[in-house]
């Protein structure tokens, strides 16, 4: 197993709600927040009176350090991370300004329905929007005794979202954030197991990939969810629409990547080259489509997987420094703009046959 994984069965707050002889791996990205070891929850009631904010970092270390996940807001970038920790650029990834965030709990993903509005999630079961592309935000959400970290949230509209996490966690919103509804009643999910992400997919519906290979679709916008049967047995960790129709990925432990055409009622096992006659065994956290039509997978050991045939086949490079990504989105000038235990980084997608470790742009 590679070593961005542990097993959180042991650290979970809250394990004693799943089968303690279960055990479990999450990326180490992700382990302080099912730990509860990085960042000090705030309530909304404190948020409010005692004004707990992100302790502000000096402008040349902000995008130095953890952060989980990053997207576009229109023309610009923003990304979230440890302590409520939220950048955002607008030159591309060359320089960053912290945003003003009313919490300092560790935040895992981030999603702009627009270039204005955007809604962040993470530990204590926690949602945050902003309404400035994400210059400041607000807290609309938060559940401490449920001891529930949030792993991913998508948005339709500016009225309705969902947001999904650690033990079986499924809120949706229908009125922009202002009220949000428990409907994990909805899933066929007894044991709990973690949802790491939702997606929607091209003609199709709505996905959820979680752990133990869980997988659940709907093809009513959400009304109701069907379980599928999991490409593999081992956890999944995203997911990802792909451009043709009813067509995504998902991905998980030890490069483990599947490709569906049919909305998930068939897979295909996708290979990742590894090094030499080694297969591919880094585990995958994060994924984007690229303006360009390509396809971007990033995990640990500083991985980076790029395809231009829509997830049919890709080519691997590691980053020199070796540090998990967790996130990437385009960057300028062809590059990409990655995420994860180094920071925000840019750097150089691999080329054509590139065998070579890939080398920082910056």
């Amino acid at each position: 197993m590679s070593g961005i994984f542990i097993d959180s069965g042991l650290a979970a707050r809250g394990a004693n709600r799943l089968d303690v002889m279960r055990r479990f791996a999450v990326p180490t990205l992700l382990a302080a927040l099912l730990a509860g070891g990085i960042g000090m929850p705030a309530s909304a009631s404190e948020a409010a009176s005692a004004a707990v904010y992100s302790i502000e970092v000096p402008a040349a270390k902000i995008a130095s350090t953890l952060l989980l996940d990053v997207t576009s807001a229109g023309a610009r970038l923003v990304a979230v991370g440890q302590r409520g920790h939220i950048i955002y650029s607008d030159d591309q990834g060359k320089s960053w300004t912290q945003a003003k965030v009313p919490t300092r709990s560790l935040l895992t993903a981030v999603y702009f329905v627009d270039a204005q509005h955007g809604w962040a999630v993470g530990h204590d079961t926690q949602i945050l929007a902003s309404t400035d592309g994400g210059a400041t935000w607000t807290l609309q959400y938060e559940e401490l005794e449920r001891e529930s970290p949030l792993i991913n949230v998508w948005f339709e509209s500016l009225e309705r979202g969902i947001a999904v996490g650690a033990y079986g966690t499924l809120l949706e919103t229908t009125d922009g954030g202002k009220n949000w509804e428990d409907i994990s009643d909805l899933l066929d999910n007894e044991d709990g197991v973690h949802l790491n992400s939702i997606i929607q997919v091209k003609d199709a519906g709505l996905l959820i990939a979680g752990e133990m290979g869980m997988i659940f679709r709907s093809q009513d916008d959400g009304a109701t969810w069907e379980t599928l049967d999991p490409p593999y047995d081992g956890s999944l960790f995203g997911a990802l629409p792909l451009n043709q129709s009813r067509s995504l990925l998902v991905y998980g432990l030890r490069g483990s990547v599947f490709r569906s055409t049919d909305f998930g009622d068939s897979w295909q096992q996708i290979i990742l080259p590894g090094s030499g006659s080694e297969p591919f065994k880094f585990g995958l956290a994060g994924a984007a489509n690229l303006p360009d039509g390509s396809v971007a997978l990033v995990g640990n050991g500083g991985s980076v997987a790029v395809s231009h045939d829509d997830g049919l086949t890709f080519r691997v490079v590691n980053a020199p420094d070796r540090q998990p990504i967790s996130g990437v989105v385009e960057g300028p000038e062809g590059q990409l703009i990655t995420v994860g235990q180094a920071g925000a980084q840019l750097i150089k997608p691999p080329a054509a046959g590139a065998t070579e470790p890939m080398e920082a742009a910056q």
